[in-house]
């Protein structure tokens, strides 16, 4: 269920619980419990801000034409053409 959160909505839940846990109060073992879940959520925007700049990286490949040379030597050794025709658009 967590990974088909929207990155808007678990920043959003994530600062709820951040302001409860800084108010203090609450009980012990529900302040863990909302620890535990701050975390996964922040794993979790974590995950989607980097999936989102890998994306961002290929797109802005794809417009200017240009691969970066330490990619070109990892095609090479995977003994794929670094020039090929296919769309990265369509990664």
């Amino acid at each position: 269920m967590e990974s088909e959160l929207k990155f808007e909505k678990a920043l959003e839940r994530l600062e709820k619980i951040v302001e409860d846990l800084e108010n203090g109060n609450m009980p012990l073992e529900d302040a863990l419990k909302k620890y535990e879940e701050g975390v996964k959520l922040s794993r979790l925007c974590a995950q989607k801000l980097t999936q989102a700049e890998t994306k961002i990286e290929v797109l802005t490949k794809a417009l200017s034409g240009t691969v970066p040379e330490p990619e070109r030597k990892r095609a090479k050794k995977r003994g794929e053409d670094s020039e090929r025709s296919d769309d990265p658009l369509l990664i």
